[in-house]
């Protein structure tokens, strides 16, 4: 097989820097200071990068069609064949995403074979596998003799017969042998058009391609690549050859071959393009599952909305043996598309597996991510919410859920700024951006960094008073974008003071284990209050409970709706406060120590 290799194709790539503007939740706040930093920035990719292909050896016409063979194989001279001098890779997990193999001490391996299977190499620990020319991480081979069904947007192409043999060619890395690693993690790029792809461009991909820290893991994109015109998969996957790691691709909801109703093509245009619809894969102590969890079609004829949230038999099987063969001393980072459980949907939303989920992680260091709201959470072991009980019991949640902040923010809605990219608040009030996992050897640190920031900023304030509240409820029912502006948002009167005023401060991910301390004027810190325990409560939803920074924003350019959030905080103000002037100084600690500080200014009228 001729060697697939591409010169890199990464443009150039604009400074980061927080532009005007760019802070979408417009408040009289300061950012102060904070602890975060960057991380260690890591070789550079392009010096590094190792581009090639998986090794397909076409077939004779005498081989087995019933059984896949094939060897992983260290790369040295990185042209993706298999050269008589590179020694075959022992104890490499090989699967056709139902049956796992382990090859042997000569790299070999093999596996029963059928139509319509993606076979797969676990990326081990030390190694890399492949990259093309837009970064899209090559470990996979696409198998369906005749191709898919007719599809509107093409599905995969006709493989024929069985090949000879399907090589993984992999290189030995240090940045993937370190006990230290960076993984990005992005939800819901979500373009439906060319317009979108370049707010996505000169947004999040510019951000990333202007960091330096994720070379060995990655960046993992968990699901709604696109939305629902799987014609733009082409535009946004070029993309990520602005990165400086490899990418890899889970399916959403929008990414549904919608006229594929058989329950087996419906993700072959997404495969075509990404690779597996699951899959696993090794970053130094880091082993970080990627899991398809829609389910689509619930009935027929369909719609695009009969999809429900759930493994299968065949990838849960799968999961079962693939969590088996991992060692106890390695964290597990489990990623879908849809979050296992969440807070904003806590009645109504659920994958359906979650309790065997559940028994096959059970005694293990476990990270969950989700995308698929466009909101920020950050649940803790040991949350509850009323809504869980059935699913988790008393003892709450067994381990950390993180729900990442889309790409896409609320689907590129709201004002367009200086950036070439729109505010797009999301429905709890946090703005676009990446979620990076910092792991140092099974220790899992999670840091947002909002699109177009460099991670300082993590929260807004705002002031929610009476005036306030009467001018939510005043246009709540109004299209998002057309409400008219609170006049004076911060000015309170000394009558609203004794009606209940709140400083409030909206921790985009914050969680249990995380506190906000408000100073006025200088004074002592006083320790604000957190609007959900996540205590086994319902969601407190409204006016009283929602973010007011976030919603000024929403309600007279665009966006979701903040009413609601697991991450907000407030301080009721005295109402002794004297007229005049006020700042107030929050500081935001999370649970891992770090320290973020805005101020807001304010002004108490008669």
């Amino acid at each position: 097989m001729k060697p697939f290799i591409n010169p890199s194709k990464k443009p150039p790539v604009r400074p980061l820097a927080i532009a005007a503007g760019a802070l979408v939740l417009a408040t009289a706040g300061t950012l102060l200071s904070s602890s975060a930093g960057a991380a260690p920035t890591q070789p550079d990719w392009d010096a590094t990068v190792y581009r090639g292909a998986v090794e397909v050896v076409a077939p004779t016409g005498t081989n087995n069609q019933e059984m896949l063979n094939g060897v992983v194989f260290d790369d040295k001279n990185k042209n993706s064949r298999h050269d008589g001098n590179e020694p075959g890779l022992n104890g490499v997990s090989v699967s056709n995403g139902r049956e796992i193999a382990t090859t042997d001490s000569s790299g070999r391996y093999e596996l029963p074979a059928f139509d319509n299977m993606t076979v797969f190499v676990t990326q081990p620990r030390g190694y890399q596998v492949p990259v093309d020319e837009d970064n899209i991480a090559q470990f996979f081979y696409n198998h369906l003799p005749e191709g898919s069904p007719a599809l509107k947007f093409g599905g995969i192409a006709p493989t024929g017969a069985l090949p000879d043999a399907v090589n993984f060619p992999l290189a030995q890395s240090t940045l993937t042998q370190s006990p230290e690693q960076h993984c990005a993690i992005g939800a819901d790029i979500q373009t439906y058009n060319q317009k979108e792809v370049e707010y996505a461009r000169n947004g999040v991909f510019a951000d990333l391609a202007a960091r330096e820290d994720y070379a060995g893991c990655g960046a993992l994109f968990i699901g709604d690549v696109v939305g629902d015109d799987l014609s733009v998969f082409t535009q946004t996957r070029e993309l990520t050859s602005m990165l400086n790691g490899p990418a890899r691709f889970l399916p959403g909801n929008h990414d549904l071959d919608f006229d594929a109703l058989d329950g087996e093509h419906e993700f072959d245009s997404f495969r075509a393009q990404f690779g597996p619809e699951y899959y696993s894969y090794d970053s130094g102590k880091a082993h970080v599952v990627a899991l398809s969890n829609i389910e689509y079609p619930t009935k027929v004829p369909a719609k695009k909305s009969s999809y429900t949230y759930g493994l299968g038999e065949r990838q849960l099987d799968w999961l079962s043996a693939d969590i088996a063969q991992v060692p106890k001393n390695k964290v597990i980072v489990l990623a879908g598309h849809s979050p296992l459980l969440e807070f904003y949907y806590s009645d109504s939303h659920t994958v359906k597996q979650l309790k065997e989920i559940y028994e096959i992680l059970e005694g293990r260091e476990v990270v969950s991510l989700g995308g698929h709201t466009h909101m920020a959470e950050n649940l803790r072991e040991g949350d509850l919410m009323a809504g869980w009980r059935d699913e988790v019991g008393e003892a709450g949640l067994p381990f950390t859920h993180l729900t990442v902040p889309a790409v896409s923010g609320h689907w590129y809605g709201g004002r367009v700024l200086d950036g070439g990219y729109p505010t797009s608040v999301q429905r709890d009030g946090t703005p676009p951006g990446v979620l990076t996992l910092d792991i140092k050897n099974t220790e899992v640190t999670e840091r947002f960094t909002i699109r177009g920031g460099d991670g300082a900023r993590q929260m807004s304030v705002g002031l929610n008073t009476p005036k306030y509240r009467a001018w939510y409820e005043e246009n709540i029912d109004l299209p998002r974008g057309s409400a008219p502006e609170l006049k004076e948002p911060l000015l309170v009167s000394q009558d609203d003071l004794a009606d209940q005023a709140w400083l409030t401060a909206n921790f985009w991910m914050g969680s249990t284990g995380s506190s906000v301390e408000v100073k006025v004027d200088g004074g002592q810190p006083v320790a604000a209050v957190r609007t959900q325990q996540m205590s086994g409560e319902t969601p407190r939803i409204g006016a009283e409970y929602s973010d007011p920074a976030a919603i000024q924003e929403q309600f007279v350019h665009g966006g979701g709706l903040a009413d609601r959030s697991m991450h907000l905080w407030r301080l009721e103000l005295s109402a002794d406060l004297p007229l005049g002037e006020h700042t107030a100084e929050f500081t935001a600690t999370d649970m891992h120590g770090r320290e973020f500080t805005e101020t807001l200014a304010f002004q108490v009228t008669e």
